[in-house]
């Protein structure tokens, strides 16, 4: 075998000598090999690809099976139209009975698809340099592509040679003889008679281009080359060439056809080349045969059009006729061109619908709970494309791209997110995964976050701002991340909607070693606990609320360490919000403190919405020096998102249980949050009171009346008991509304009263770009 893969490129060596370092000589030596021997195609058979006998077959979809079926009697209509002169067509049955009684394919296959790129390439050399040598620019030819001479295409054009040759003899001889075009192109599929459709037009198209090119290359380079110079003045291209300007409208009428010829073949041979699951059979072949033989009998117009400028030089007119001849070929091959080009978009419309579909089902049974793998490359690479061994992962650290096996056998968390991610929860999970690997060693830390940017993929490619926001969110992301979003495919993101419920929200669904999916969003488990939550499974979520009690640690916990030293010294701490400024000075007053001489802190929190305004009402506390408040307006949005992701996460377990006594106080202050004017009361870690300004204010202000119990139940416990009886009297509403990144409950009781509440569907605009994200407010 080595030893024919040897003697093979021998012989295809011997055509390249002299110009060698012209492309359409390489193009051209290729395939005018007359050297080769004539091989069965048994020896080529295309075992990697799909076989469709008829192009331009039916989808198998009912409404795109009938535009396609459309295909026969639109080509029928394009032929039978405009008759006449030395082309003209009899009668189409008759005509098409012909090519049909020729077709007999005997199974052979070979991948046409190699062949065709060379010979497009030779006919693109070819029609440019017509423009080249008009227009007398100095403009460089347009590189051939290297697939046009790859090595593998030798063996399989050594068996194609012969057959090329006869088709190559065939159009030169009858284009100067008497034989009429139809006789000439019958001829021609009696001599493929054994090969399939595509194939007989990429054949007929490959004698062609050799004929045609070898025309064109004489006309490049017999200025520089003495042999190419002597065969030129035997074809008159010299006086030929001497006339290109008044012979341009003959040229521009050939490129024209010519170029609608490769159009219609590519289209044909795209229509061959697609899985035989999505394709039925059920066009007719008598549509093929049409197409092709309308393709064939252009190709035989435009040798005899060649053939004649080369033998009879600029002298030779082309006839009125001739020339609308051509024109009308190439305007009924456009038409048809533009037909196939239709059915064939439907095509691949339906076949991208039919696939991703199969991919979906692909993605649920790989995600399914009771799924096995050895490792997680599996669910990855189904997750993030990584095709053709692409690196489709950036590594922040070293900003070089890398492949998925840096994830193997890791606990991942995916990030999974929009392009519109806030800078505060950017800033705050920098924070958290940035200082779990300060003790990269501890087990807390061993785990990997993956970015998964989600974009709108019927906008491609990328507009630039678009691409300028990824880019930037990329580039201050300390994990990794993927490097394109295309790599996210459409059915990858309809089940990450689907299944993993992302709707706009950043979600973290977390993947143990084996690729399982143990945490279908532990972004809720980041904000309240950290690294701690590590390795963020559901269990480890249940673990750590079974442990946690309603204190003020739970709620400052990871954003102020001044007021965690002040629960450290057993301080009494008012935590409060209200955007009302005369409320927070009424509220704020420390005569009560005063009065009864114990040490009490006052913590402004802001309120969950209206960012803006809290900044104001900050920069009055501070001028006033009415009270401890937050600086940071991170600080702020994360005390409410922690809030808010506790109620989440309790709903995600499927525990937001009504009797849930951390719930219910949690839930309170949620709804005292939406409408304003609250206040937690605290001493040290312990809470008293979680109360709304209609208790709370009036508690304050009815200090003299509950003052005397200070003496037996000390100030935090006298302050709940004159607060709870008012409380019985009035109730505030409460409110929750959701997102729809979360699991609903079915219903829910008030915290307050404990009655059901009322569930309505509600739409919330806070005019706040840099606010709280909304979940709930």
């Amino acid at each position: 075998m080595e030893q024919q893969k040897a003697a093979t490129s021998g012989a295809l060596q011997a055509p390249l000598t002299g110009p060698t370092n012209n492309p359409t000589a390489a193009a051209q030596a290729l395939l005018g090999n007359r050297a080769a021997t004539y091989h069965p195609l048994l020896n080529n058979t295309r075992v990697d690809q799909q076989h469709m006998g008829v192009p331009g077959a039916s989808i198998s979809k009912p409404s795109t099976g009938e535009a396609l079926m459309k295909s026969h009697s639109d080509s029928h209509a394009l032929i039978r139209s405009d008759r006449g002169s030395m082309l003209s067509m009899s009668d189409d049955n008759v005509m098409m009975k012909q090519i049909l009684a020729t077709h007999a394919p005997d199974g052979r296959e070979f991948d046409v698809r190699p062949l065709l790129d060379l010979v497009e390439d030779i006919l693109n050399r070819a029609t440019q340099h017509v423009d080249f040598l008009v227009k007398g620019t100095t403009q460089a030819q347009i590189e051939m592509e290297e697939k046009a001479l790859q090595a593998n295409h030798i063996a399989m054009l050594k068996a194609l040679t012969y057959t090329i040759d006869r088709i190559a003899s065939e159009l030169s001889y009858k284009a100067l003889g008497v034989s009429d075009a139809h006789a000439t192109t019958t001829a021609i599929f009696n001599l493929l008679s054994s090969y399939t459709w595509d194939a007989k037009l990429v054949l007929s198209l490959s004698a062609f281009a050799l004929n045609y090119g070898e025309f064109w290359l004489l006309a490049q380079i017999y200025s520089t080359n003495q042999l190419a110079k002597s065969m030129a003045i035997l074809r008159q291209l010299p006086s030929l060439l001497e006339h290109t300007a008044s012979l341009k409208p003959r040229f521009d009428a050939l490129n024209n056809l010519i170029r609608a010829m490769i159009d219609v073949t590519k289209c044909v041979v795209q229509f061959t080349q697609q899985p035989s699951t999505y394709i039925s059979q059920d066009v007719p072949v008598l549509a093929t045969a049409m197409n092709l033989f309308l393709t064939c009998w252009s190709m035989v117009a435009c040798a005899t059009q060649s053939s004649n400028l080369s033998s009879m030089g600029h002298e030779f007119g082309i006839s009125t006729t001739e020339s609308w001849e051509l024109s009308t070929l190439a305007h009924k091959l456009r038409n048809i061109y533009e037909l196939l080009q239709q059915q064939l978009n439907l095509c691949y419309q339906y076949i991208e619908e039919k696939t991703d579909v199969a991919f979906y089902q692909l993605l649920l049974t790989l995600f399914d709970p009771n799924a096995l793998h050895i490792d997680n490359m599996k669910v990855l690479k189904a997750l993030i494309y990584d095709k053709d061994d692409k690196l489709p992962l950036l590594d922040s650290a070293t900003k070089r791209r890398v492949s998925l096996d840096v994830l193997r056998r890791k606990n991942v968390l995916l990030l999974i997110s929009s392009l519109e991610f806030a800078n505060d929860e950017l800033a705050i999970l920098e924070q958290i995964y940035n200082e779990s690997r300060i003790h990269a060693t501890r087990l807390e830390s061993q785990y990997e976050v993956v970015w998964i940017p989600i974009v709108d993929h019927s906008i491609i490619p990328m507009p630039e701002e678009m691409q300028t926001k990824f880019e930037n969110l990329q580039s201050t992301m300390p994990w990794y991340s993927v490097q394109d979003p295309l790599f996210i495919k459409k059915p990858v993101i309809r089940f990450i909607k689907e299944v993993w419920h992302f709707r706009t929200k950043p979600i973290l669904v977390v993947l143990d070693p084996q690729g399982k999916v143990v945490s279908p969003n532990a972004i809720h488990m980041m904000w309240i606990w950290g690294s701690t939550a590590f390795p963020f499974t559901s269990l480890r979520e249940e673990a750590l609320w079974r442990e946690e009690t309603w204190r003020l640690d739970l709620l400052v916990d990871g954003i102020d360490p001044t007021v965690l030293n002040w629960i450290k010294e057993e301080k009494y701490i008012f935590l409060y919000g209200e955007d009302d400024v005369e409320w927070v000075r009424r509220f704020a007053a420390r005569s009560v403190a005063s009065a009864s001489r114990i040490p009490l802190e006052m913590v402004y929190v802001g309120k969950s919405r209206k960012r803006e305004h809290v900044k104001k009402v900050v920069g009055i506390i501070n001028a006033e020096k009415l009270s401890y408040a937050w600086q940071d307006p991170t600080m702020v949005w994360f005390f409410w998102t922690r809030l808010e992701s506790m109620l989440f996460s309790k709903i995600q377990l499927g525990r937001a249980d009504d009797q849930d006594p951390v719930m219910q106080q949690i839930k309170k202050l949620l709804s005292y949050g939406r409408e304003g004017r609250w206040a937690v009361l605290s001493r040290g870690s312990n809470i008293v009171v979680n109360g709304h300004s209609t208790t709370v204010l009036p508690t304050l202000g009815g200090y003299d009346e509950w003052k005397v119990n200070m003496a037996e139940l000390g100030f935090d416990m006298a302050f709940k008991e004159y607060h709870d009886k008012l409380h019985d009297v009035a109730h505030p509403c409460c409110r929750f509304q959701f997102p729809t990144i979360i699991r609903t409950p079915e219903n829910m009781r008030c915290p307050e009263c404990h009655r059901v509440m009322e569930k309505y569907t509600s739409f919330i605009c806070c005019h706040d770009d840099q606010g709280i994200p909304g979940s709930l407010f």
